[in-house]
């Protein structure tokens, strides 16, 4: 299993997290296995906004004597008072079910607590200013909160929840159906701005795990892609690694047969991978940028041409680290010798030897 280090922490965050939606259908039994094969196999970060409140006392009881090898994101807005799942901002019903949630979980702590599915500005000013984000703060001073996150799907308003300066984690929705179709109900935002938005948070040290990253099954079926192709689960997996602040992807996981295909990913070969089919695939507005695949490798000269643009957009984006990451290269877009191996590779047609003497001047070599 990968890890990714929380910038705003110590926290070490297994890559491949567990998305709770659909475990409750399995049954109380289930998610407890299902959970406890997870922890065997270096999964170590869970989100708890499930369809109902089945995997609580599931997940309380299979991580019992190892509360320190699992990270909970718990929903402040997601109410389970009947069983299912309900959204609210009232903020004494979300006192409530995070008091339940915590017994249920039997523990006293919560390692990331989330402001829930903020889609509307609306709702992003109630919890900031109604009392939500207060009691969040509290929790964090008595030690109950270690993080505080916000769950959304629009980039806009995540916009101005960074704009706060609240978040140390972001759940956002990433996948290339989001990034490269029409806007719908959770599509929100142009390529343009979605891509800010990830290059934001990696430069302000915000984290983002992944919710819908194969789009509701969307993605993994040629007749309901919007590509009109099926992509696999693990092309859509990498697709959001590959995003700037992205620690890790949350699969919705029905039973242990769900989650021992996802765990395959970690052992799959690169080709299993390489999402690069969708170069032919994205509308035209797409092409020409980096999105730091890195099919264009091997590079002849040596170089690591996705990290070397990853750097200098997140340097366009105002990182002050990340002129010091690349200058701590071993090769740097200065040593490409032209010899457009990249560009003839490149699904999405960016010129890289051309880009190379962009970066080279821009980072002064």
């Amino acid at each position: 299993m990968e890890y990714r280090r929380l910038p705003h922490g110590s926290e070490e965050i297994s890559v491949l997290g567990f998305g709770t939606s659909s475990i409750g259908m399995a049954g109380e039994k289930e998610a407890e296995a299902a959970m406890t094969l997870a922890l065997e196999n270096g999964v170590n970060y869970f989100d708890m906004a499930s369809a109902d409140a089945v995997p609580f006392a599931a997940f309380g009881r299979a991580m019992a004597g190892g509360r320190d090898k699992v990270y909970f994101q718990i929903h402040f807005g997601a109410d389970y008072a009947d069983g299912k799942y309900g959204w609210t901002t009232d903020l004494d019903t979300i006192k409530r079910s995070v008091d339940w949630q915590l017994r249920a979980l039997k523990t006293d702590y919560i390692d990331f607590g989330f402001l829930h599915c903020l889609d509307e500005e609306e709702d992003l000013r109630k919890a900031l200013t109604g009392g939500t984000l207060d009691y969040i703060l509290e929790l964090k001073k008595q030690g109950v909160v270690r993080h505080i996150g916000m769950s959304s799907h629009t980039p806009q308003v995540v916009w101005k929840a960074l704009d706060a300066g609240i978040l140390d984690m972001l759940m956002f929705s990433i996948n290339p159906a989001y990034d490269y179709r029409n806007e719908d109900e959770y599509a929100i935002g142009s390529l343009d701005e979605r891509q800010k938005l990830y290059r934001r948070c990696e430069a302000e040290g915000v984290g983002i795990s992944v919710m819908k990253a194969f789009s509701g099954g969307q993605l993994l079926n040629a007749g309901t892609s919007p590509f009109g192709k099926a992509l696999t689960e693990y092309q859509c997996i990498q697709y959001a690694l590959d995003k700037p602040g992205v620690l890790t992807v949350l699969p919705g996981v029905r039973g242990r047969e769900d989650l021992k295909r996802i765990l395959g990913f970690a052992k799959a070969a690169p080709e299993e991978k390489d999402y690069s089919i969708l170069g032919g695939l994205v509308p035209g507005d797409a092409e020409g940028k980096c999105v730091y695949c890195n099919h264009c490798q091997p590079c002849p000269a040596g170089l690591d041409v996705g990290l070397i643009n990853k750097y200098y957009d997140l340097a366009l984006a105002g990182d002050a680290l990340a002129k010091s990451h690349y200058a701590n290269l071993e090769k740097k877009a200065g040593d490409c010798v032209g010899c457009g191996h990249c560009n003839e590779r490149c699904p999405f047609h960016v010129v890289q030897t051309e880009r190379m003497q962009t970066i080279r001047e821009y980072f002064g070599e």
